[in-house]
């Protein structure tokens, strides 16, 4: 059921920092609020499969399997390695400098989207999450989740926006630094290969 117990639940999973936040903060002070607008779209579809996986009941199967939850847990640990060496790369897509790359926006759509994907702990996350709050009418059951989880999904994409202009107002201020803009760009790829020390470390 969707109640303000539910509302402040996600709410706070939401507003915590994680992968997809740092993201959207990288492209917004990289690349302005165009960019970070389409990483929070990206970042928040990323969550879909997610969801289906928590409504299906396949994020049981995904617990059980220690192979299939290792092979995409280390395809999440290379991919946000990859996000890490664009962070220092010059002219990288998550490189933090003055001047302005400019990605397509399904590009940095599809980057964002993927980082969720790959984390297999999302669906175990979710399976955990939405039940709680379900009514108990099983006629009910998949409704439910599901307009949890759209909630969910526009609670995050709300979210993550304000954090992408937050980021994108603040270029301006960055920009005339050139020693700001290095250590930054180096900060974010060290927050995402800290992530993917963390994602190797998890278990089903």
């Amino acid at each position: 059921m969707i109640t303000l117990q539910f509302l402040l639940t996600a709410f706070v999973v939401v507003i915590a920092p994680g992968t997809g936040v740092i993201y959207t903060l990288a492209l917004g002070l990289g690349q302005g609020r165009r960019a970070a607008l389409w990483a929070a779209l990206g970042c928040t579809f990323g969550i879909v499969p997610h969801l289906a996986a928590a409504t299906l009941g396949l994020a049981a199967v995904l617990h059980t399997s220690a192979l299939l939850f290792t092979v995409i847990k280390f395809a999440g640990v290379a991919y946000l390695l990859y996000l890490a060496w664009q962070s220092l790369s010059s002219g990288g897509a998550l490189n933090v400098s003055g001047t302005q790359t400019r990605d397509s926006g399904w590009r940095i759509a599809r980057r964002g989207a993927l980082i969720n994907i790959l984390n297999p702990k999302l669906s175990i996350f979710f399976l955990a999450l939405l039940p709680p709050f379900l009514s108990g009418a099983a006629a009910t059951a998949t409704s439910e989740m599901v307009m949890m989880g759209a909630i969910f999904m526009l609670m995050t994409f709300a979210v993550f926006i304000l954090y992408g202009c937050f980021a994108a107002a603040a270029r301006t201020w960055l920009l005339g630094s050139e020693v700001v803009m290095r250590w930054l760009s180096r900060s974010f790829a060290a927050i995402f290969a800290a992530l993917a020390g963390r994602l190797a470390l998890e278990r089903a």
